[in-house]
């Protein structure tokens, strides 16, 4: 009895596997799926521009993608030290000079601030300004996961931790 209830298993077990019926219906359409990216730019500040500089970003980023700027604040041993911004810089007269950005879904502003006038300032703080935009997909963040998001204020930790590839971010002037 065994044998005849393994036989009738196995030829059922063909029959299933061999049948073909019509293509079900179409799914719904996707999306692009969210791409992370590193953008430079070498800006100058000046009161033509009244000391902002805007950065369109295109293809338009999605609502609940996170955008994190870093100015480039030295070079040393070789290596970028960048600087999470909003960022503080105390002059040695003691005026503060802010570096700060805003940004849409289309574009990102990064200006200088001050409590003197900004037209007094070296070229060195507004010449040749260099900056990375880093955007995080929001789907990095699903809701209900646990998440260990990177350091923001180490540009190479975030960099680290998102995956992004930064070896070959060109780097141009507006």
């Amino acid at each position: 009895m065994k044998k005849i209830l393994t036989l009738f298993a196995v030829v059922g077990l063909f029959a299933f596997t061999g049948c073909e019926g019509p293509e079900g219906p179409q799914g719904p359409p996707g999306y692009d799926a969210p791409v992370s990216e590193v953008i430079e730019r070498e800006v100058d500040f000046t009161s033509n521009n009244g000391y902002l500089v805007t950065v369109p970003l295109t293809p338009a980023i999605y609502k609940n993608d996170v955008v994190l700027v870093y100015h480039l604040y030295a070079i040393q041993s070789g290596n970028d030290v960048w600087r999470l911004m909003p960022q503080t810089y105390y002059m040695t007269d003691g005026g503060a000079l802010d570096f700060n950005f805003d940004y849409t879904l289309n574009r990102v502003n990064i200006f200088l601030g001050a409590d003197f006038p900004l037209n007094t300032l070296s070229p060195d703080w507004t010449q040749d300004q260099i900056f990375r935009i880093v955007i995080v997909p929001a789907d990095i963040f699903e809701t209900g996961k646990s998440i260990n998001k990177a350091d923001y204020s180490d540009y190479n930790a975030v960099i680290k931790k998102y995956k992004l590839d930064d070896s070959n971010v060109k780097r141009i002037k507006l």
